[in-house]
């Protein structure tokens, strides 16, 4: 295993540039856009060739989702034991980080990130890559009855949330063929993942990431 993960399916398009950090990765969020992580259900705008704003880094607010159409821009999440998500249309170039735990899904983070890109940019989600990265699974994630129930589950148990968001991303017009789970439980693997739920605030934070190295064909069709 390399220190930072790669989606295999992300790593077919040529385009982007993407990584789920581990807790051996020497990543930063330096020089990438980033949140204050407040586990919502908000995605933010960043880095917009439309109006001429390009190359943003570091914080640009609150909310626990970035989107940019802007090439060279990255933008980030962190996480341990959330499950980061990247998402990249393959026409128009636009991506996105989601930070998805159990709040942000319950709050439908990824399907809204997929309505935000397509309202500000486009996107059409027949068109979107999506990998979910490293988090707790569902072996591993005992949930309280409330929580449980903000997912039709009628009592207190396990909870899968890469589940929860793939089948938000499906609904909301994802091929299923476009959608890659990493499947690797940060609470089972102490040696590579920081877990929140395992080492509480002795626990670190993973950085994840996605890149367009390029615009689309479409960008003066679209200005």
């Amino acid at each position: 295993m390399t220190d930072i993960l790669h989606s295999n399916l992300l790593s077919q398009l040529d385009w982007i540039e993407h990584g789920f950090g581990t807790r051996q990765a020497k990543l930063s969020q330096n020089g990438m856009a980033s949140l204050k992580q407040i586990h919502s259900a908000l995605s933010l705008i960043v880095a917009d060739r439309r109006t001429g704003c390009v190359g943003a880094s570091g914080c640009v607010g609150e909310g626990d989702a970035l989107i940019t159409d802007a090439p060279g821009t990255a933008v980030s999440i962190r996480t341990a034991d959330c499950f980061p998500i990247l998402l990249a249309d393959n026409q128009r170039h636009v991506v996105a980080a989601v930070h998805a735990g159990w709040r942000g899904t319950a709050g439908r983070i990824v399907a809204g990130t997929l309505a935000r890109m397509h309202d500000e940019f486009g996107t059409e989600a027949r068109d979107v890559y999506a990998a979910i990265g490293p988090g707790i699974g569902a072996c591993c994630y005992e949930v309280g009855a409330d929580v449980a129930r903000l997912f039709g589950l009628e009592h207190a148990g396990k909870l899968d949330l890469a589940e929860a968001n793939r089948r938000q991303m499906l609904e909301s017009g994802v091929p299923e063929a476009h959608i890659e789970m990493m499947r690797r439980c940060t609470f089972c693997d102490a040696e590579w993942f920081h877990s929140y739920r395992r080492d509480k605030d002795t626990a670190g934070r993973m950085v994840s990431y996605v890149r367009a190295l390029t615009g689309s064909s479409e960008d003066s069709s679209r200005r």
